[in-house]
């Protein structure tokens, strides 16, 4: 039969420094149990409960980045788009009626 260890409790303020070090540091699970004898599910339950359940380290920052860019961009797109578009259909329309009814659009056409 396996030896069950004994059930630890850890104070809020006791999880919020452990998951900050771990994020600060950008450790795994495997690491935060080396160094602070967390189990790996008590970690990410505790990661998961305080909304820290981002990825870590080096990779987080550069997603935040990446998020940030790509909604400056998006926006940037959008705005152009909208200024651009409504010439571009005009356009395009007037190109389309063009040769529907030919150049004589918009003349009297004698019968």
């Amino acid at each position: 039969m396996a030896k069950r260890r004994k059930r630890h409790t850890y104070t809020s303020a006791q999880r919020i420094q452990v998951l900050s070090a771990a994020q600060k540091e950008g450790l795994t699970a495997a690491q935060v149990q080396r160094k602070f004898g967390v189990t790996p599910v008590t970690y990410y339950s505790w990661r998961k409960k305080s909304g820290v359940a981002a990825r870590r380290g080096a990779v987080a920052a550069r997603i935040g980045r990446t998020a940030n860019l790509t909604g400056e961009l998006r926006s940037a797109v959008q705005a152009k788009v909208r200024q651009i578009l409504p010439e571009i259909v005009r356009g395009e329309v007037s190109h389309y009626l063009d040769e529907l009814f030919g150049a004589r659009r918009g003349r009297r056409v004698r019968v």
